[in-house]
């Protein structure tokens, strides 16, 4: 990466005031595995790229547990991934994928600081996180009608239903420290979405869930059912790789090989055994679609997914959906998670029919604050 901008001065002293810890100074300092799964099982959703399993499937990275500490009490956690300078590997890249895990309603330089100091110290040259913090939503009326209209190019042109003061604050914050965004233009890029699709469900019922789809949705639902498509909670990897690499193929992108998935599932697994479910829907004994889910705490993810050319009128992936969205929320997850979708939303862009995948669902477009480097 490069930077156009000058680094800030040196980070100040270690020691900070923290935020909603009573006045208490904060430190931060490495943690056991242990202590990280421990904190992450307290909170209520935490990203699954946030675990300390998560650092045993990126193994082209090196990967830490730091916390932040009120005293003795442990108020924050984060996973860290270190990827060296070629030729210089002392020094790294330190990076918080969807993190971290702390407390980002009030003053952040209090968490943040300490932060880089202690990761300066032990020769990172910049700092790259992904706040968890929202900044907008849309209605997945407001997504459609974006679609339709126009003269509408991007979903920040839509108005929005709802925006939340405190992603607002979080990104004054961070400029304010001298924190770069990093959200590329369309949305996607070397790092994790800034924007993503989600439905919410707590409180809701399958029939509230069903009547919040659209109309193709709910038939393609009916229809696998009716075609006798059946989803089941698999071990099969290879046939799901398989699969995979063959959407790749059609929908031309570059898969990741068998070992990744392998080592996904066995980390996350070691971790939780619930962690992560393969789903396969089977038509008349042909593997027709598979999907994996993850889920931490109260939130699941819709993580990867895979599709027969042939058969596809039997509806298999919307089976596979409609399988994770019922098990999550039989499980008292607030949040099915659909991950990315770019912000572009003109006829011609490639990826306009993946949001209108997504918003068949009737969930709602989330704009997160986005990933945000330090160079130290």
């Amino acid at each position: 990466m490069s930077y156009s901008e000058p680094a800030r001065p040196a980070v100040r002293n270690a020691h900070h005031r923290g935020s909603g810890t009573g006045g208490a100074r904060l430190t931060v300092g490495p943690i056991s595995a242990a202590e990280h799964l421990a904190f992450v099982r307290a909170q209520r959703s935490v990203s699954f790229l946030q675990t300390p399993a998560w650092g045993q499937v990126k193994t082209e990275w090196r990967s830490e547990s730091l916390g932040w500490h009120d005293g003795r009490r442990l108020v924050g956690a984060g996973l860290v991934l270190h990827r060296p300078i070629p030729r210089l590997d002392r020094f790294t890249l330190a990076y918080l994928p969807e993190g971290p895990v702390i407390d980002w309603t009030g003053d952040i330089d209090a968490w943040l600081d300490p932060l880089a100091a202690h990761l300066k110290t032990h020769g990172a040259f910049a700092i790259r996180l992904g706040p968890p913090v929202r900044t907008h939503t849309w209605s997945a009326a407001q997504v459609k009608e974006g679609i339709v209209a126009p003269d509408t190019k991007r979903l920040t042109d839509v108005s929005c239903q709802w925006a939340d003061p405190v992603g607002a604050r979080v990104i004054g914050q961070l400029e304010d420290a001298g924190w770069l965004p990093q959200s590329p233009e369309d949305g996607f890029g070397v790092g994790h979405p800034q924007f993503k699709y989600e439905i919410p469900l707590a409180g809701r019922t399958e029939d509230d869930l069903l009547k919040g789809m659209n109309q193709l949705w709910r038939r393609n639902i009916k229809r696998s059912a009716k075609e006798g498509v059946e989803v089941t909670v698999g071990e099969d990897l290879k046939a799901f790789h398989d699969l995979y690499v063959h959407t790749a193929e059609r929908d031309r992108f570059t898969p990741r090989p068998l070992r990744y998935f392998e080592t996904m599932f066995a980390a996350l697994r070691a971790e939780d055994p619930e962690r992560i479910r393969l789903y396969q829907a089977h038509h008349q004994g042909d593997l027709v679609a598979a999907t994996l889910l993850v889920r931490v705490g109260a939130h699941a993810w819709y993580s990867y997914g895979a599709s027969s050319t042939e058969k596809r009128e039997v509806r298999g992936s919307n089976a596979c959906q409609w399988a994770m969205i019922r098990d999550s929320l039989a499980a008292g997850c607030d949040t099915y998670d659909l991950r990315g979708i770019t912000p572009t939303l003109y006829a011609d862009d490639p990826h306009v029919g993946l949001i209108q995948f997504k918003v068949g669902t009737g969930g709602q477009a989330v704009r997160y604050v986005g990933e945000w480097d330090l160079p130290l």
